[in-house]
């Protein structure tokens, strides 16, 4: 079933019940294999992408709320990331609040204290946008089913993806395992650009057990932004191009997804990164977020894969850092052919 935003918005009347001081939720992050690059609306976005869902990347989030005696027009609240009092992200959080508000219409009656803790650097291209706002929007919903009337469990997942989507559009593909798909597309069914969704194909049993290292090259927060990036599309040259392509290869990543075709697999995985970042380089600005480490693994990467054929790839996010994917049945080969090369921290993490 397809929702519409006015699906969305609460109807029935508020229960008389008292919600928990505290609540204490996580969500994972997860890296896209078709990216999503360039929006417009409302975090709408230019193109379908596909993503596997992550299990140790993280942002958990514990919100402890107050009751107001009287329920104000902005949402009061404060928000620490690793017990350190961050202030710098309260407007981005704000809008959040002010864009979700008409779906969430009982967040004013409280206090926030919102307290994140990410399980891997923040800002250095593995998403903690995504899975911070996925949990914020896990909260909310948990709030509205102790507040209103039970809704059906597909309404709810649909509406986190919904919600986390108004906070940062790839926050839409963090709230569900193991595989999601953002975006409308005509030729695969329930798709929608509001909300990302489980596909109804079964995942070939290669990707269930599937892998994700991630080398952190760098740890700072990014140079440029993933929302500048993104509203450098719109006058993009190659705009209409990517639009097509992004189409096309969600279609075929469905379906290597399906099959278990790791070949074909690898080289769209490996060719969506660089023409990720391509775009990246020849927008206006332009910039540059790969750094020589990163090509350096890249080039390790590829002569391990050409000298052992063993089913090794890397995909990139909007940042420096390498996220190299594989089966985990190849993991052993993996630490002493690659990984011990590698002199930077590794996340191993699991799809």
């Amino acid at each position: 079933m397809q929702f519409t935003e006015q699906d969305f918005i609460i109807t029935s009347p508020i229960k008389k019940i008292s919600v928990p001081a505290e609540i204490n939720i996580s969500a994972p992050s997860n890296i896209a294999l078709v990216k999503y690059w360039g929006k417009h609306g409302l975090q709408l976005p230019m193109n379908p992408s596909v993503s596997f869902t992550l299990n140790k990347s993280r942002t958990h989030t514990i919100v402890r709320l107050t009751a107001l005696d009287k329920t104000g027009e902005n949402l009061r609240f404060k928000f620490f990331l690793n017990e350190k009092y961050q202030p710098d992200f309260e407007p981005k959080i704000a809008g959040f609040f002010k864009r979700i508000k008409i779906y969430a219409p009982f967040i004013n009656a409280y206090h926030w204290e919102i307290y994140s803790h990410n399980t891997f650097p923040h800002s250095s291209g593995i998403a903690s946008s995504a899975s911070g706002f996925a949990a914020l929007a896990k909260i909310i919903i948990e709030l509205e089913k102790q507040l209103y009337t039970q809704q059906t469990a597909e309404y709810y997942n649909k509406k986190v993806s919904f919600l986390a989507r108004l906070g940062s559009g790839s926050a839409a593909r963090s709230t569900a395992h193991p595989v999601m798909i953002w975006g409308q597309h005509p030729q695969i069914d329930n798709t929608s650009d509001l909300y990302a969704i489980v596909p109804d194909f079964e995942l070939h049993p290669v990707f269930k057990n599937f892998r994700d290292s991630i080398v952190l090259v760098e740890k700072e927060q990014k140079k440029v932004s993933s929302t500048a990036g993104h509203n450098l599309m719109h006058n993009h040259p190659f705009k209409n191009i990517r639009k097509k392509q992004a189409f096309d290869h969600t279609l075929q990543m469905s379906e290597y997804l399906k099959t278990g075709d790791l070949k074909k697999f690898i080289k769209l995985t490996e060719a969506e990164a660089l023409e990720l970042h391509a775009l990246m380089m020849t927008s206006n600005p332009n910039y540059i977020l790969m750094q020589p480490d990163t090509l350096k693994i890249i080039h390790l990467i590829r002569e391990i894969r050409n000298r052992t054929d063993l089913p090794v790839c890397f995909t990139l996010d909007a940042g420096a850092n390498v996220h190299i994917l594989y089966p985990g049945n190849i993991s052993t080969e993996l630490e002493t052919r690659l990984f011990k090369k590698i002199n930077f921290e590794i996340i191993h993490d699991f799809v």
